[in-house]
């Protein structure tokens, strides 16, 4: 009997032990899928929010929209620009990236053309999402995208720009119009370019 005992013993303290060993194996894991650097959506929508200010109507369907494709981004820039096209367009823009890890921003330009079906002008405040990006230095360089939504005064719009396995979802929210379809990539550097190609 007391060896009986004393084998459910130390079947449990193996047990035990062993479920005690898998916990601490999980628990690094856990923590890193929550503080792997991604925001979430309620966080993108508070900032994005605060950045465009009130009056941004569809704001917060068009970043709902964007996570459903993508998921959690791990970055974002806050900027504004200007563009305008009759066929072939050209559009300039400056902000700041932002991770959640770092404390400082870092300033970032962009510009580019476009050529397509394309007719109007815009001034637009621009708040873009980034997917894949590891590091601050890989923004430095051309992302194409398609952009085939139509802008309307006081609207938001969002299109898509990918290069080395790195999205960028631009949401737009401004005054002007632009309707069409272009296709043009944008240039990012740590400098203002006035020749955009």
């Amino acid at each position: 009997m007391d060896d009986r005992k004393k084998d459910d013993h130390a079947s449990r303290r193996a047990v035990t032990l062993g479920l005690g060993a898998t916990g601490l194996l999980t628990l690094p894991g856990l923590a890193y899928a929550q503080e792997d650097g991604a925001y979430s959506e309620p966080e993108v929508i508070g900032a994005a929010n605060r950045f465009f200010g009130a009056g941004a109507e569809g704001l917060a369907d068009v970043v709902r929209h964007v996570f459903a494709q993508f998921g959690r981004p791990n970055g974002y820039i806050q900027g504004q620009e200007a563009s305008g096209a009759i066929g072939v367009g050209l559009r300039y823009g400056e902000g700041h990236l932002f991770f959640r890890h770092r404390s400082a921003s870092t300033r970032v330009f962009w510009q580019g053309p476009s050529i397509g079906f394309d007719v109007g002008g815009d001034g637009a405040k621009c708040f873009t999402l980034v997917y894949g990006m590891r590091r601050t230095d890989q923004i430095f360089q051309r992302f194409p995208g398609v952009e085939g939504s139509a802008y309307y005064v006081g609207g938001v719009g969002v299109n898509y720009q990918r290069a080395d396995n790195i999205t960028l979802a631009p949401i737009r929210f401004g005054v002007g119009f632009r309707l069409g379809a272009n296709v043009g990539y944008l240039a990012y550097s740590r400098r203002r370019r006035i020749v955009p190609f």
